[in-house]
C-alpha cells in the first residue's frame, strides 16, 4: 500500500509499505478514504518532537471497514467510520472516567503517572512517535485500528467525508478549549492562532453563545479567512504588548473571560526569541501562553490546546496566582464528546469543511507538508486522498 512515511525532520514521503494486518481480536483494518495533515504533525516534521525510526504519519483519518477482528460485532465490512485520534482501550480507570488520552493500556512502553519528557507519557496516539505507542497512522491507504470496540464512530447517511473528517481531532480539540471555559453566554473569548484548531475554537465559541470572539494571528490571510467564515473580530500580532493592550481595550480594560492558546511551543519567533531558548535549553517558546495569561481577565480561564513538550524557565506562576487564573491543558479527550459533535454537524449547526484550502493526493504529501509548514499559497488546511493520482 501507499503511505506517508516520516524519515527525518523535513522528510516525509509517499512510500510503498506492507499492508496492515489484524493483530488482536479487537482490531479492524480500515480502508482510508480521507486523511488530513494536522498542526501537531508539523512538530514531528520540524524535529520538535523526536522520532528516530520511520513511521507512517497521521491521526486525522476516516474510511471504510475492510476487515474486522473476531471480537468486533458492531461493525462490518463496508461501514463508514471516523476514528478519534487517541488510541484507548475503553476499559481502564481513565477510559472509564472520560480520559481516554490517559489510557493505561495503549502505550505500555512509555506510559506512567509522571508526565515526563521522554518517559511516563500518556496513552497512545495514531502516527505520533514511539513516545505515544508507536502506532502507524492514517495518512495511508489502509490502517490498523486497535480497540475498535471503543473508538470508531459510524458516519450517518447523507454526510460526506469532508463534513465529518475533522471530528477526528481539530473540532473536538477546539470545542474542548471552549468547554473548559464553562461559558454561560455573552462572554468574550480570545483565541491565539487562526490555524485549523483556532478556527474550530472560534466556531465552538459561537456554538457556546460567546458574546464576542477575538482571533489573533501573525498572518493576515488566516485572519481574513476566519473573519469571513465566522464574523469574529481579528487582531494582527506584530507585537505582543500591542495585542494584549488591544484585547484589554476591547473588554473595558478587564481582559477576555477565556483565552485559548491554539499555537503551542513553535510560534513565529525572531532571532532573540530563538537565542533565549538555546540559552535556557528549551524547545520553542511560551510567548503565546504568556500573552494569554496577560490578556485574560482576573478570575478567567486559559485553555492550552497547543503542544508544549518540555519544561520552561521563568514561567509566570506569580501572575497566575495574583490574577486567580484557571489553566486547563492537555490532549483532547475525543471519545466522550464525539457523538455530541457529530449531532452538531448533522443538524447543520456547524460547518467544518469550509477551512479546507488544499486537496491533494497522498502521493503529493511532501508538497502538502511543505506548503502547510511554510504557510504558502494561502494554506490553512490540507486534506489528502489516498486513492487520488498525483497532480504534480
Amino acid at each position: 500500500m501507499k503511505a506517508a512515511v516520516f524519515h527525518s525532520p523535513g522528510i516525509i514521503t509517499c512510500d510503498t509499505v506492507d499492508d496492515p494486518v489484524i493483530e488482536d481480536p479487537n482490531d479492524i483494518i480500515l480502508k482510508v478514504t480521507s486523511t488530513a495533515i494536522c498542526g501537531s504533525d508539523l512538530h514531528m516534521y520540524s524535529g520538535g518532537i523526536p522520532q528516530l525510526r520511520p513511521m507512517v504519519m497521521g491521526h486525522e483519518f476516516m474510511g471504510v471497514v475492510e476487515e474486522t477482528g473476531k471480537n468486533i460485532s458492531h461493525l462490518k465490512m463496508g461501514d463508514r467510520v471516523v476514528i478519534p485520534f487517541p488510541v484507548a482501550c475503553g476499559g481502564c480507570y481513565f477510559c472509564q472516567h472520560d480520559l481516554p488520552t490517559a489510557c493505561e493500556h495503549s502505550n505500555p512502553e512509555h506510559y506512567g503517572p509522571e508526565g515526563g519528557l521522554v518517559t511516563e507519557k500518556g496513552g497512545g496516539l495514531f502516527g505520533y512517535t514511539d513516545l505515544y505507542g508507536g502506532y502507524n497512522g492514517g495518512q495511508a491507504q489502509y490502517v490498523r485500528v486497535p480497540y475498535a470496540h471503543f473508538g470508531p464512530r459510524k458516519v450517518p447517511e447523507g454526510l460526506n467525508d469532508e463534513q465529518v473528517l475533522f471530528l477526528t481531532d481539530i473540532f473536538p480539540t477546539g470545542y474542548t478549549g471552549v468547554m473548559w471555559g464553562e461559558l454561560k453566554g455573552g462572554e468574550t473569548v480570545a483565541i491565539f492562532g487562526a490555524g485549523p484548531v483556532g478556527s474550530m475554537s472560534a466556531k465552538s465559541a459561537i456554538l457556546h453563545n460567546a458574546g464576542k470572539v477575538i482571533v489573533v494571528d501573525t498572518l493576515q490571510y488566516r485572519l481574513d479567512q476566519i473573519k469571513r467564515l465566522t464574523g469574529c473580530e481579528t487582531v494582527l500580532w506584530e507585537d505582543a504588548e500591542e495585542v494584549i493592550q488591544q484585547i484589554r481595550e476591547m473588554t473595558d480594560g478587564r481582559g477576555a473571560d477565556l483565552c485559548i492558546d491554539a499555537v503551542g511551543f513553535e510560534p513565529d519567533r525572531n532571532l532573540l526569541d530563538r537565542a533565549k531558548a538555546v540559552l535556557n535549553f528549551e524547545k520553542g517558546s511560551i510567548k503565546v501562553l504568556e500573552a494569554c495569561m496577560s490578556s485574560v481577565r482576573r478570575g478567567g480561564t486559559v485553555s492550552v490546546l497547543g503542544v508544549y513538550p518540555v519544561n520552561y524557565d521563568n514561567f509566570k506562576l506569580g501572575q497566575i496566582f495574583d490574577k486567580g487564573i484557571t489553566i486547563k491543558a492537555g490532549q483532547c479527550n475525543v471519545h466522550p464528546i464525539i457523538d455530541t459533535l457529530m449531532d452538531h454537524v448533522q443538524s447543520g449547526r456547524v460547518q467544518l469543511n469550509d477551512i479546507i484550502t488544499h486537496r491533494l493526493s497522498l502521493e503529493d504529501v511532501y508538497t502538502g507538508y511543505e506548503i502547510f509548514d511554510k504557510k504558502q499559497d494561502g494554506c490553512v488546511k490540507v486534506v489528502l486522498d489516498p486513492w487520488k493520482l498525483s497532480e504534480f
